[in-house]
């Protein structure tokens, strides 16, 4: 139950089909809004570790989508976007990948954050 209520007021939206990932992609393109991705695997210790901490970036920038993508899920997604370890985190505007970082380093994660909304929101500002 406290599981479902933390999902509820979670602002890191679950991707759970390919056609899910297109619409919301689609809708962030629409809006120029940015979108950070965490491609992530159950069963992967490192990329599990990483979810707190993607939540709480993504409670700090109210303007960008997070989204999450099991890659055992969401197969097709994560093979057209090539994906090939776990975490890995992508960064896209008006849908085309702006950077990737793979790996579970939370400081790094950040930084690529932060420039990446700090560079788009100069780009809609323009």
């Amino acid at each position: 139950m406290e599981d479902q209520e933390q999902q509820k007021n979670s602002r890191v939206v679950k991707v759970d089909s390919p056609e899910s990932w297109n619409f919301y992609v689609s809708q962030a393109k629409s809006q120029a809004c940015p979108i950070v991705a965490h491609f992530t695997a159950s069963w992967c210790i490192p990329s599990v570790f990483m979810n707190s901490f993607f939540e709480d970036l993504a409670s700090s920038y109210k303007d960008t989508l997070f989204l999450i993508v099991d890659v055992d899920e969401v197969k097709e997604v994560a093979r057209r976007l090539k994906i090939k370890a776990m975490p890995t985190f992508m960064f896209l505007k008006d849908g085309n990948t702006m950077d990737k970082l793979v790996g579970a380093n939370p400081d790094e994660i950040k930084k690529r954050v932060d420039g990446f909304v700090q560079s788009s929101r100069l780009v809609h500002i323009a």
